[in-house]
């Protein structure tokens, strides 16, 4: 048989199981690509109802926009689906590749790359439904016995000298847990409990092994945990016996489960919560490396304390030495002949200065002396009439006339200073530099 023709009759879709044939193929009913995909699309979303799917996350895509693409495998096939950004928001699984995973959702059809897809609506981690709904209803219960009331609590000592570790000798947890106290330096004992902390009789296993540390009674602290895990890794920590034996114990319990956000009964039973095996580590041995600091600074402090005592008792010692020497009948000859000197220096200073101030007053006093002497006023008279006659010179006739001026008279010899005195024919005389020639007006 060949393969099935899809026919359009009335706006519907039937199948036919009847080929056509290469020769016969009636064009105008030819099914475009979308028309096909959206025929697909109408058989698949309208026959599959919503349902549950299990499978296993792989090729994980978290989108900027919040929604996300997943595939879900198993041994036989795989299945493309996608949480939208609101259905995402609402989950609290942490998703991953290779988380085992039960889904709620419908099937679609992409048209655009013809491809099908699940869009899941509810996402929860396969098996963990179950424990988490145990793990809130024993919990809550325990609750309202009063198991986790603060008042129940007692504080951890702050230097505990020996702690037992309740957990896996073998496991990552107490390997971390040793190496950060001998980092630190912690100079308590520790004493490790084995018990299993995971799987059927764990629970039992470090119950017991509270019980026996009590007995013995060298503890000054309890610590009980592991490493991370999923919750059903964790599940003896949420078991109803041993929660019980944590909060009956009477010595003071460290709980240190998993990992920052991994949280058990145990954590709520405990006097104190870590949220590691390392952070009960940090915490046990904090108050120890606090006082090793602070023994250091001590030490710090009297060494200088010391340090200035001795200095402060060699300036004292040296201010002694000083004083001696200043007292003793050599240095107060030293002083004597210091004395002398200085007082020699001071009289010949004084002796100079007085000196040389009489001289500048005999300078004055003699320059005074001569400014009053007749010889000088003479002198100085002398100059002066020679200047007043140099300059009665510059301003005479004859100093005129040698500078190249003339002076006119008439015939009775007076200067003539004006052109309108003169008449046409008048005789002048005119007077140069060297000499007087005779003119005519015209």
């Amino acid at each position: 048989m060949g393969s099935p023709a899809i026919r359009a009759k009335e706006g519907r879709y039937r199948v036919s199981e009847k080929p056509a044939d290469s020769g016969g193929i009636e064009q105008e009913r030819a099914l475009s690509v979308s028309a096909f995909t959206r025929c697909v699309k109408e058989l698949l979303e309208g026959s599959l109802r919503p349902c549950w799917v299990r499978g296993e996350i792989s090729n994980l895509r978290q989108q900027a926009s919040g929604h996300v693409y997943f595939s879900l495998k198993d041994a036989g096939a795989q299945l493309s689906a996608v949480m939208f950004r609101t259905d995402a928001a609402r989950q609290r699984a942490a998703l991953r590749d290779g988380l085992q995973v039960l889904v709620y959702g419908e099937v679609s059809v992409y048209e655009a790359r013809g491809q099908y897809q699940l869009v899941v609506r509810v996402l929860v981690e396969d098996g963990q439904g179950r424990l988490q709904r145990e793990f809130e209803e024993l919990k809550q219960r325990l609750a309202e016995e009063g198991l986790f009331a603060p008042e129940r609590k007692v504080a951890i000592p702050p230097m505990p000298a020996t702690v037992g570790f309740v957990t896996s000798p073998t496991g990552a947890a107490v390997q971390d847990f040793v190496r950060i106290l001998l980092r630190r330096g912690w100079r308590g004992r520790l004493v490790i409990l084995p018990a299993k902390v995971q799987g059927a009789g764990a629970a039992e296993e470090m119950a017991a092994q509270l019980k026996l540390a009590e007995e013995l009674g060298i503890f000054d602290l309890l610590v009980i945990g592991r490493g991370g895990g999923s919750l059903e890794d964790l599940w003896a920590f949420n078991e109803e016996p041993l929660v019980r034996a944590v909060a009956a114990c009477r010595i003071p319990i460290v709980s240190a489960v998993g990992h920052e956000i991994d949280f058990t009964l145990c954590d709520f039973a405990a006097d104190v919560r870590a949220e590691t095996p390392s952070g009960a580590a940090e915490l046990i041995s904090s108050h120890f490396i606090s006082c090793v600091e602070r023994l250091g600074r001590a030490a710090e402090a009297t060494g200088l304390a010391m340090q200035r005592a001795i200095e402060n008792a060699r300036g004292g010692l040296e201010h002694a030495r000083s004083r001696l020497r200043l007292l003793s009948p050599t240095a107060r000859i030293e002083r004597g002949h210091l004395q002398i000197d200085e007082l020699s220096g001071r009289l010949a200073s004084v002796l100079a200065h007085t000196l040389q101030n009489r001289r500048h007053e005999f300078a004055q006093a003699s320059a005074r002396f001569g400014q009053c002497s007749p010889e000088m006023r003479i002198g100085q008279e002398s100059h002066r009439l020679l200047a007043l006659w140099k300059r009665l010179q510059s301003v005479g006739p004859e100093s005129v006339l040698k500078r190249g001026f003339v002076i006119l008279r008439d015939e009775q010899g007076k200067p003539v200073t004006r052109r309108a005195n003169v008449k046409a024919g008048q005789r002048l005389k005119a007077q140069f530099g060297d000499g007087e020639t005779g003119l005519r007006a015209d």
